[in-house]
């Protein structure tokens, strides 16, 4: 888990609800949903009926995710302990971090994953560590919000990790995700069915 900070109350006042601070809004969560589930239920070719969020803070995506599809199963993953004690019944957050999802009860595969905010501050082992996970938790699309030495970033940045794009291309490739939309990556069986040009290598 990251010990970087303290994942407490203040800390998401600051980053989810102050709005000098707070790089998403509700608006920005729900158009992020819509696309996330617009892309899977492309590669699906159906509805998506279940979503992992990882690093899901206090679950701001479950709500717009529940909006949409009512009847999804929706489980969060967050190191905070406030989060999950607060939250956790009540959303279905389970206290866990991205480099251990192997050792969490997840009744996987998901439709779709979420990992928003999260991926940039783990080293590089625990990255593809990670990353591994994610594919093999992942039955559709993977919505990994990633950003490169090439990009501007906003909100809490301390601990974060400055990469380049292709070092981030090759971590993906190697665990068999295909590009198929903005921070959206189909896994290995699902983007077999896409056609050439829908998969960016």
């Amino acid at each position: 888990m990251r010990t970087r900070t303290r994942f407490d109350r203040a800390y998401f006042d600051r980053w989810y609800r102050d709005p000098r601070h707070r790089v998403l809004d509700a608006t920005e969560i729900a158009r992020r949903t819509a696309l996330v589930l617009s892309v899977a239920e492309y590669v699906l070719e159906r509805p998506v009926r279940s979503a992992l969020d990882v690093g899901c803070g206090e679950g701001n995506w479950r709500a717009p995710l529940l909006a949409r599809r009512p009847r999804l199963r929706y489980v969060g993953v967050d190191p905070s302990e406030y989060v999950v004690r607060r939250y956790g019944r009540r959303r279905n957050i389970l206290r866990g971090s991205a480099e251990a999802l192997d050792a969490l009860p997840l009744r996987g595969p998901f439709d779709v994953v979420i990992a928003s905010g999260v991926l940039n501050f783990l080293a590089d082992d625990a990255l593809r560590r990670t990353v591994r996970s994610v594919a093999r938790l992942t039955s559709g699309v993977a919505f990994l919000e990633l950003f490169t030495t090439a990009d501007d970033v906003l909100g809490d940045t301390h601990g974060w990790r400055r990469r380049t794009a292709a070092f981030y291309r090759r971590v993906l490739h190697g665990a068999g995700f295909a590009q198929c939309g903005p921070h959206c990556y189909a896994v290995r069986g699902s983007a077999a069915a896409l056609a050439a040009l829908e998969r960016v290598r």
